[in-house]
């Protein structure tokens, strides 16, 4: 079973194009700032990783548009982790208006566990690993 975990967030105005409608690429920020409360979530922090030395870059990154978010709208990201991650992170977004099921957007990403030093891939950590398997487990 996939860990879905759901990140609110009401736009602002400075996320909008002239006409009151969110610009195309804060989509992606939204699905950064999902994924970046989903990994807190199951007690891994961002910055506790890079302490140890290892980054997670994105390696690929899809959004498909569907309908438009507007100024102060409260939107819902939700985001899902299919698998458990190895040396690649497959994750995917849908993003919704508060209170309905109107699909915004859809989208995905995959990162990649990296040694910061060596700039070299590696399987995710055990204190990675574990959060996963319990999560995905429920």
């Amino acid at each position: 079973m996939p860990y879905v975990y759901e990140y609110r967030h009401r736009v602002r105005y400075r996320e909008c194009d002239p006409m009151g409608v969110v610009y195309h690429t804060h989509y992606l920020d939204y699905f950064e700032a999902g994924r970046t409360e989903a990994l807190r979530d199951l007690g891994v922090r961002y910055r506790d990783l890079e302490d140890s030395g290892i980054i997670m870059p994105v390696v690929e990154a899809n959004v498909r548009y569907r309908a438009p978010a507007h100024y102060d709208d409260v939107i819902v990201v939700d985001v899902t982790f299919p698998e458990p991650p190895s040396v690649r992170v497959p994750i995917n977004y849908t993003v919704r208006h508060d209170g309905n099921d109107d699909v915004l957007a859809e989208g995905d990403t995959t990162l990649c566990f990296m040694d910061a030093e060596r700039r070299r891939p590696i399987r995710a950590p055990e204190a990675i690993r574990a959060p996963f398997t319990a999560a995905l487990s429920d």
